[in-house]
Order: C-alpha cells, then sequence, then structure tokens
C-alpha cells in the first residue's frame, strides 16, 4: 500500500517571515527619522531665551535682522546643525568599535578617543599657539588615532576583553584628564579658550564651525556605513569572515580610519562628549538584532536625536543659564553605563 509522504518543508514561509521583520526595520527607521525632525524643530525652537513660535518662523524664513532673527538664524540654527552632525559621528564611532572589537563597552568616552583627541587640542593651543578649528580637527585626529592604538594594545590586542578594554581605556582617560587639567592650571590663556570646550558644548557652533568639520564627519559617516556587512562577518570569527570573503585587514583599517574622521572631527567642534556611543547602539540592537546594517543607520539617525534632546534640556534646566550638553549625556548615561557593566550576560559581540 503506497502512503503518501508528508510534503518537504517549503523556504517560502521563511521567507514570508523574514519579510515583516525587514519591513518593521524599515517603518522603525522612518518613525526615527520623524523623531529626529521633531527634535531638529524643538532644538531651533527652544532656548535659554523664551521666544514665541512666530518669531522663530520669521526668523527662519523673513530674516530681517532683529535681535530674535539673529538668535534664530545665527545661533541656534547652527547649533542644531552641529548638533546632528556630532551626533551622528558620536553613535556612528560607538557602533563600529563595539563591532570591530567585539566589547559591548566600547565607545569614545569609554576607550580614551575623546579624551585623546581633547589632549592634542590642549596640547596644540597651549603650547603651538593653535587658535582655529581647522588646526583643532588635524590635532584632534592625530590624538584620537594614538589613543586608539594604545588603548588596543594595553587592553590585550587580538585577546582583548570588554572589561579589559573599559579598564585601559579608563585609565587612559584618567591620565589625559589630569594632563588637560595640568596644562589649563599652567596657561590662564588656554583655560579661558577651553573652559566650556572640555566638558562638551554645543553653545559655540557657528556656521564656520559646521562647514568645516562637516566634510570630515560626512566622509566617516559613509565610510562606517559601507562596513555593514563585513562587520557582520567579522562577528562570525575571523575564519569564518575569511571564508565569507571578507578582507579583515581591509575592514579593521577602514573601521580605524572611520573611528578617527568621526571622533576626531567632533571633540574639535565641540569638545569631548561622552555616553552618546554607547547608549545608542545598545539600545537599537533591542528592535534591530545584530545586523551591523541596521544598527548603523539606526545609530546615525537617533544618536543626533539623543544629543539635540540633550542640549534642549540643558538649555531649559537653568534658564536663563545653559548646562553644557556634555553634562547632560554623562548624568544619562552613567546610570546605563553600570546597568551594561552589570548584566549578567554581558558577553563580547
Amino acid at each position: 500500500m503506497l502512503v503518501e509522504s508528508p510534503p518537504e518543508p517549503s523556504a517560502a514561509p521563511a521567507a514570508a517571515a523574514t519579510r515583516p521583520r525587514h519591513g518593521a526595520r524599515a517603518a522603525g527607521l522612518l518613525a526615527a527619522f520623524g523623531v529626529l525632525a521633531l527634535i531638529v524643530v524643538a532644538s531651533i525652537a527652544v532656548g535659554a531665551k523664551q521666544m514665541p513660535l512666530h518669531e522663530v518662523w520669521h526668523g527662519l524664513f523673513h530674516y530681517s535682522g532683529t535681535a530674535s532673527d539673529v538668535v534664530v538664524r545665527d545661533l541656534r540654527v547652527p547649533r542644531t546643525l552641529l548638533g546632528v552632525l556630532v551626533g551622528l559621528g558620536l553613535g556612528l564611532s560607538g557602533a563600529v568599535m563595539q563591532a570591530l572589537t567585539r566589547n559591548p563597552l566600547a565607545e569614545p568616552g569609554i576607550l580614551g578617543v575623546n579624551a585623546g583627541a581633547a589632549a592634542a587640542v590642549v596640547t596644540a593651543i597651549s603650547f603651538f599657539g593653535a587658535s582655529s578649528l581647522r588646526e583643532f580637527v588635524w590635532w584632534a585626529f592625530l590624538g584620537a588615532a594614538v589613543v586608539s592604538v594604545v588603548v588596543y594594545v594595553l587592553g590585550g590586542s587580538r585577546s582583548a576583553t570588554p572589561v579589559r578594554l573599559a579598564l585601559a581605556g579608563t585609565a587612559a582617560t584618567a591620565a589625559l584628564v589630569g594632563y588637560i587639567n595640568a596644562v589649563q592650571l599652567m596657561d590662564s590663556k588656554a583655560l579661558d579658550k577651553l573652559r566650556f570646550w572640555t566638558v562638551g558644548s554645543l553653545a559655540s557652533a557657528n556656521m564656520e564651525t559646521v562647514r568645516q568639520v562637516a566634510p570630515f564627519l560626512l566622509v566617516g559617516a559613509v565610510l562606517a556605513l559601507s562596513l555593514g556587512r563585513p562587520l557582520n562577518a567579522m562577528a562570525m570569527g575571523d575564519d569564518t569572515a575569511r571564508a565569507l570573503g571578507a578582507h579583515l585587514t581591509r575592514t579593521r583599517i577602514g573601521a580605524m580610519i572611520a573611528i578617527t574622521l568621526l571622533c576626531g572631527a567632533a571633540t574639535a567642534a565641540c569638545g569631548p562628549i561622552v555616553f552618546v556611543g554607547l547608549m545608542i547602539p545598545h539600545l537599537v540592537r533591542f528592535f534591530t538584532g545584530p545586523d551591523m546594517r541596521w544598527v548603523l543607520a539606526y545609530s546615525a539617525v537617533l544618536s543626533p536625536v539623543l544629543l539635540l534632546g540633550a542640549d534642549v534640556i540643558g538649555r531649559v534646566v537653568t534658564r536663563p543659564a545653559e548646562l553644557q550638553v556634555g553634562i547632560v549625556t554623562a548624568l544619562i548615561g552613567g546610570p546605563v553605563f553600570i546597568y551594561l557593566v552589570r548584566r549578567k550576560r554581558m558577553a563580547q559581540l
């Protein structure tokens, strides 16, 4: 007697199951763009100086040189644009660092990259007479690159663990912060220039600053976003990545160039701002999963949301004074960092 065999499982249901997931990610990314647009509007409309919406509108589209127009067009708009660019740089660099080192605690602030860039800029101002952002950028690149290599080596290079890298970065940051403070105490002129810059601030933004750092941040962003697929392959181990056709050396070099461009330009523009590159990639993975293509895309959109949101909070809570954005992100990021360290399942990515 013939017995009808059950049909073989089809790949169609599996493919159909992945489509909603892909669609949900795409819809979520569009929603993230919507949130970013709202935060951009809030950053332009809300500030230490209370201003009716019709004056904000007039300053944007009917500029006539009044005091309110100057605040909107010459202060808030450049500040918002710089916040978007710097947030983009910090979020992408944090996501790339976490994937490259397979370390969930990797972030430009925690691993000392921001402190390295800041120390290099302080050195340039105090000992070499640097005074323009154009000079700051190149010094910041140098400091970021050097500290990245030093922390990676101190953490054990390829055998580095998340905790060892975090400890090496913390030690490097402590030493560099001590050096920065010593230079400031010895040089009162440098202290005046660096007082707000070293805590991380968007307050001194202008269109010239935006024009100078935008090319570096945009090139770094394009390079970082192009690394999604090879970083996915590297997450499965070097041997598997090679078998999948990934060029490990090229990927690592590209990642380090992207990190240096993003961190160096962001730090040169507004000082060391911590925890943005740590928090956003972790929050994003709850929705996107480990796929770096989506993690990078979401981080590029949501990191400016966090930075601009923190900047708006800093402008509002201490009116008519301002709380610098670097302080606000540190207050938010500290508890998040402690939570991540204490998680039982915290392991290498």
